[in-house]
């Protein structure tokens, strides 16, 4: 299993981005896909994930401002992302879970797209 994320790139605080993660590859079974970031020098942060069921859970500083959305016919996981601030400035990352469960923490993720930077400025 390949994900390839795009959309990354700088915007001032306020503004918007949306990110992009397509899987390849043939994934046997139900798997959950989420998006995670990292900021220099901090360890991976969950961001939001979307379970088999539609549910999405959010990470508690982006409620409110990014939304999660699939796109199930190309395999694709969108991040849309809105009311940035400095504090959102990070490689971010998808993920893939295989299995139907949901966890919120980095080490349950079997697959890892190769990242995308996010930079916001003030």
């Amino acid at each position: 299993v390949q994900l390839q994320a795009s959309g990354g790139g700088s915007v001032q605080a306020g503004g918007s981005l949306r990110l992009s993660c397509t899987a390849s590859g043939r994934i046997v079974g139900s798997h959950i896909m989420g998006w995670f970031r990292q900021a220099p020098g901090r360890e991976r942060e969950f961001v939001g994930v979307r379970g088999n069921d539609g549910s999405i859970t959010y990470g508690d500083s982006v409620k409110g401002r990014f939304a999660i959305a699939r796109d199930g016919a190309n395999n694709t996981l969108f991040l849309q992302m809105n009311s940035l601030n400095p504090g959102d400035t990070g490689t971010y990352y998808c993920a893939v879970r295989t299995g139907a469960l949901v966890y919120l923490g980095a080490e349950h993720y079997d697959y890892w797209g190769q990242g995308t930077l996010v930079t916001v400025s003030s």
